[in-house]
């Protein structure tokens, strides 16, 4: 839901509950004088039942208000439970008011007589108030369906009960009218009756979401949901917390391990667009565990592990000899460090991977120099950079399926050590086992060849394609 949603679903339950508040206090005022006009103790309480309105109305206004600001330090879920609150004060209202209703019709079947004076304009004050309980029990219940408000749905239900007993002793009229004088009573224990069945499945949903009670099958939804996620392994836990019209979400998933952190937080991306796309929710909060699979080679472990001391290990190699491994492995280390301090660092490697196989392995690390430099480096002379490309060029015809040698670069640092770069070509079917060993093979005839060069880095690609390997 967008914030211009937001701020028109606001608007719209205030207005609605705002026209309630006044049409409340017109029909209270109306019901009162007519009531003690005509000496109808059945207007009257009409009246009182309307000033109940007015008071349950305001309320709702209020909490329609309070539920649409946004959340704070000491709110951190917002305010929407407010009008879960009002709604249940609304329950209480329309249960209290349905005893009532039931004890004076007791009370007058008992006594069996009526106190209702038959007069045009009592007539027209009950069709005035059944005409605007109609209007705005539609109102309310629109805006409460569109937004979700419990307070505009406990609003509307009790102007529905408005209608019902306004008919009542519209009905009580008539029937004093023609000399049926218990018909009155009788008609409004029955709507006493109904009103009060209505508040306690209203009071049953509102105290559910006031409990944090998950909405049934919801859960099950989005745990399906989840699971159509490619990459999700299992789903340890979830919580589902309501908030008025909105959901908290927060789950935890188990994932693979060797996954990098841009794949996992695009697998807790996608779950949220599947589950905001059929629900709306406030918030969806995914903690992913990663988790070792039993498929995992002893090279990912290795890879694994050493991400996790912040060291990139790569030509790892495993022999076994029965139960024993025997594992092999460059690691890049920063170049600045001092040996003790490199041997230190893959120690703390050695000690989790034995952990990790359960101390039956043998482990040999071999330590590289990780560079990260910044030279200032300028072009060479015509003649001298003459001479050391056809330096590269004659060792690169010493190795056999080497071809096209080219975009050779060349820069001298300020030490005075060469910065060679160069792209060479291998036919479609090479293996890159066999390309790297050969361009290991022309880097170290470079290096022999021209003892100045500091750094030659040797790019390989397929035969007229420019793809890089």
């Amino acid at each position: 839901m967008t914030a211009i949603d937001d701020q028109h679903h606001s608007q719209s339950k205030q207005k609605v509950a705002l026209s309630s508040v006044a049409a409340s206090f017109l029909l209270t005022a109306m019901k009162l004088v007519v009531g003690i006009m005509t000496g109808s103790i059945g207007i009257i309480s009409e009246a009182a039942h309307s000033a109940l309105d007015f008071g349950a109305a305001a309320l709702t206004f209020y909490a329609v208000r309070m539920s649409d600001k946004p959340a704070d330090r000491k709110h951190h879920y917002g305010h929407a439970k407010v009008e879960s609150v009002s709604a249940l004060i609304e329950t209480g209202l329309l249960i209290i008011t349905s005893i009532w209703i039931i004890y004076a019709a007791a009370e007058r079947l008992m006594a069996g007589k009526t106190e209702i004076e038959v007069t045009w304009y009592a007539y027209a004050i009950m069709i005035v108030s059944i005409v605007v309980d109609i209007s705005r029990s539609r109102a309310l219940k629109k805006v409460a369906k569109a937004t979700g408000s419990q307070a505009l749905e406990a609003d509307a239900l009790h102007f529905s009960s408005d209608i019902l007993s306004s008919a009542v002793v519209l009905g009580g009229l008539v029937f004093v009218k023609s000399g049926i004088l218990w018909a009155d009573s009788v008609a409004g224990i029955v709507v006493a009756i109904l009103v009060a069945y209505a508040a306690w499945q209203l009071g049953r949903k509102t105290i559910d979401v006031l409990v944090d009670a998950a909405p049934e099958g919801l859960t099950d939804q989005i745990e399906e949901l989840t699971m159509t996620v490619n990459g999700v392994i299992a789903i340890e836990k979830i919580r589902v917390k309501p908030n008025g019209p909105q959901v908290f979400v927060e789950m935890t998933i188990t994932v693979n391990r060797t996954l990098s952190v841009e794949k996992v937080q695009k697998i807790s991306a996608e779950i949220e667009q599947k589950i905001r796309a059929e629900f709306t929710l406030a918030d969806i909060t995914i903690n992913p565990r990663p988790i070792a699979l039993n498929s995992e080679t002893i090279a990912e472990r290795v890879h694994v592990v050493g991400l996790n001391h912040n060291l990139h290990a790569h030509n790892i190699s495993t022999n076994l000899a029965g139960e024993k491994k025997h594992i092999t492995f460059d690691v890049e280390i920063d170049q600045q460090l001092t040996i003790k301090q490199a041997h230190d660092t893959v120690n703390s490697l050695e000690e989790e991977l034995k952990r990790e196989f359960d101390g039956e392995l043998d482990i040999c690390i071999h330590l590289d120099p990780l560079r990260n430099e910044e030279h200032a480096t300028t072009a060479l002379d015509t003649g001298e950079e003459q001479r050391v490309l056809d330096t590269i060029l004659a060792v690169a015809a010493t190795i056999e399926k080497i071809q096209d040698v080219h975009d050779i670069q060349i820069r001298k640092t300020e030490k005075e050590k060469l910065i060679i770069t160069l792209h060479c070509s291998f036919h479609d079917e090479a293996l890159l086992e066999e390309v790297h060993s050969l361009t290991s093979q022309l880097e170290g005839a470079i290096y022999h060849a021209r003892p100045d060069a500091g750094r030659v880095i040797i790019h390989a690609e397929p035969l007229g394609s420019g793809l890089v390997f």
